[in-house]
């Protein structure tokens, strides 16, 4: 039993694992196969009824054969005796004829019979046939050498008698020859209708094996294909609806790799609208839990489709208060006829759409809100609606506005300042203006003072320079914050304004016991600037280094050029500048250094003026410096158009060589 089970589990899985396309040769092959037997075998019936039907069709011309030589050969025989009796060739013919049909007769006869026993039988019909032939050739010979004598003579009398005894043995021998043909007539009769019943039995028989096989080829067609892709098509029903698939018959065919491939499909399938369920539950939650946004969906027509917790938070509403309402119910009366519609345009088409403004919450209060609407289109690109967020930002707004007020009071309070020290400085020039010119009068006649007048006189006049020094720091910083300082661009020759600022600062950095070096350009480059100014500036930066630099041994001037830009710089070997004082470096009044130069005057605007003044120039001034290694102050200016000659003024010619 175990293997009876097992050789046709084997079979089907042989068949289930067979490619399409053999399956296809199978379901064709065996109907086909099996007609073609069919066929052979009614082929084979068919013809052995012909030749059975063929016998007896012989055995009957046969019998029709020999009647026929037995008549032609009585008749010749009858023609012969009249011929004799009366002598008139007209009683020859039968005789003729019997000579002319006679050999094709026998002809046939000595064809057609086949049978033994028949043929036996045959030849002494023949041979009795050709002595009645013979005897009758002998009576006509013996007629014709006669025929002058009167009657029949006895010769010829026993001739007709011999020649009819010959005849009678020949009848006898047909009947002997038909005895015999009618045994094997009536075998061949009974053969016939054994055959014809063979015929109809295997005709049956190959209708019913025809049938069985055809149905074999639909059970196999079915079993293998048909039945196979219904259950796929019912799986496609079942991916299509989301459920799980019915189990399938393993196979390797491509039926079965298809089975396996939807299978795989389907898992990966529900796997993924696992994962998007969950995403989608973790994305509503999200969406539903937010509160410090409003987030919801339109219709396209603009309608509220959903609500979350933040925007019942914001606007007030609850979801069944507001769900089917047009959004316009979120903005103030002056906006409501057209924003609504403008942001909805905007979004469709654009994409999405950004505002900020006013928006009413449910008891009717004011908020000021950013809202971003975007439009949600299908894979088709079909309008599907719209995804509203919208911010309570009212706190930024006030925070925003709040500030901005507030600089606007610092501005405010900086040009009250910059005009308080701008008048103060005014105010303060006219007697320090007196004062100088006391002083100096007092130093012409110095000489008639005492020594400690002389000393109070010098400390006056040296306190009241610092001073004016100072006020017109003051002014002109106050001014270029006031944006009314007197800056005038003209192309100026480099190397002109380089050595007056040497010569100016040369007494300072002699003061300070340090060298001086200068090193021009030497192409003759102009640049754009204002000459009083960029000296001015150049004299800070080298006061600032002879006053801190109590170490070192030199400072230098120097100039180079840079895409298209004039580069000053200012180099000492000085104690530097700490890396965490840089950010205050260019700070108004903020004198770094202090700790290492108690004794330094100064009053913290030199560097801050120097950047505002380059900056007024269409310049950029910045410094490279490392503790314990110098510091370099450089400053950029603009390359003029066209560069001029260099020409030194008078009175700066010794500068130039010092």
């Amino acid at each position: 039993m175990g293997e009876r089970s097992i050789i046709p589990t084997r079979i089907a899985k042989a068949w289930a694992d067979l490619p399409l396309t053999r399956k296809g040769l199978v379901v064709v092959i065996v109907p086909l196969v099996i007609l073609i037997g069919s066929l052979l075998t009614l082929y084979r019936a068919s013809y052995i009824e012909a030749r059975a039907e063929d016998d007896v069709r012989r055995a009957f011309a046969i019998q029709r054969d020999i009647y026929q030589v037995h008549a032609l050969l009585a008749e010749a025989a009858s023609g012969v005796r009249g011929y004799l009796l009366t002598g008139e060739e007209r009683f020859l013919d039968p005789y003729e004829k019997a000579d002319r049909d006679l050999p094709a007769t026998l002809g046939r006869l000595d064809v057609a019979i086949e049978d033994r026993g028949v043929r036996e039988a045959y030849e002494v019909f023949l041979t009795q046939a050709d002595r009645k032939r013979a005897g009758l050739d002998d009576l006509l010979e013996r007629a014709r050498t006669q025929r002058s004598e009167a009657g029949l003579s006895d010769a010829t009398r026993a001739l007709l008698a011999a020649n009819k005894d010959v005849l009678d043995d020949l009848r006898r021998q047909i009947d002997v020859i038909q005895e015999l043909e009618g045994a094997l007539l009536d075998a061949r009769r009974e053969r016939v209708e054994r055959v014809r019943d063979q015929y109809l039995l295997q005709t049956a028989v190959s209708a019913v094996i025809g049938a069985l096989g055809s149905l074999a080829a639909v059970v196999l067609f079915s079993t293998g294909i048909v039945r196979r892709v219904h259950q796929l098509e019912e799986n496609a029903e079942r991916l299509q609806r989301g459920a799980p698939l019915a189990a399938f018959p393993p196979a390797t065919d491509e039926i079965g790799t298809l089975a396996t491939k939807l299978d795989r499909a389907s898992a990966l399938l529900r796997a993924r609208e696992q994962d998007l369920r969950e995403s989608e539950e973790r994305f509503r939650l999200v969406v539903e839990e937010v509160r410090d946004y409003g987030i919801f969906v339109l219709t396209p027509e603009g309608k509220v489709a959903t609500w979350n917790t933040g925007a019942q938070r914001i606007k007030g509403w609850q979801a069944d208060e507001i769900i089917g309402e047009h959004f316009s119910i979120f903005y103030p009366e002056e906006t409501r006829a057209f924003l609504p519609a403008h942001m909805l345009a905007r979004a469709t088409e654009q994409g999405s759409a950004e505002d900020e403004g006013w928006r009413v919450r449910k008891d009717g209060t004011r908020f000021w809100a950013n809202v971003i609407i975007t439009a949600l289109r299908d894979e088709d690109g079909v309008l599907r609606g719209f995804a509203k967020v919208t911010r309570d930002i009212t706190e930024r707004k006030q925070s925003e506005e709040a500030l901005e007020e507030a600089r606007e009071q610092a501005i405010a309070a900086n040009l009250a300042k910059s005009e308080f020290l701008s008048r103060t400085s005014h105010e303060l020039r006219t007697p320090m203006s007196a004062i100088l010119g006391f002083t100096q009068v007092l130093e012409l006649d110095s000489e008639e003072l005492p020594e400690s007048h002389k000393r109070a006189v010098t400390q006056i006049s040296k306190a009241a320079r610092h001073l004016l020094s100072l006020i017109n720091d003051l002014l002109d910083i106050s001014s270029i914050e006031a944006g009314g300082s007197d800056v005038a661009l003209e192309a100026t020759p480099l190397d002109e304004v380089l050595s007056e600022a040497h010569g100016l600062s040369a007494p300072i950095v002699k003061t300070a016991g340090l060298n001086f070096t200068l090193t021009p350009l030497g192409r003759g480059q102009t640049v754009l600037c204002d000459r009083r100014r960029t000296v001015q500036v150049i004299l800070n930066l080298v006061t600032n280094a002879a006053k801190y630099n109590v170490d070192g041994s030199f400072i230098s001037l120097s100039a180079t050029e840079e895409d298209g830009r004039a580069v000053i710089s200012v180099s000492d070997d000085g104690p530097g500048i700490a890396q965490a004082d840089l950010p205050r470096l260019f700070t108004p009044f903020d004198r770094l250094g202090r700790d290492r130069r108690k004794g330094a005057e100064g009053s913290g605007l030199g560097l801050a003026l120097s950047k505002r003044l380059v900056e007024s120039m269409d310049g950029t001034i910045s410094v490279e410096t490392e503790e314990g290694e110098g510091a370099t102050f450089s400053f950029t200016l603009p390359l003029a158009e066209e560069p001029q000659p260099t020409t030194v003024r008078e009175g700066v010619a010794d500068e130039l060589s010092s």
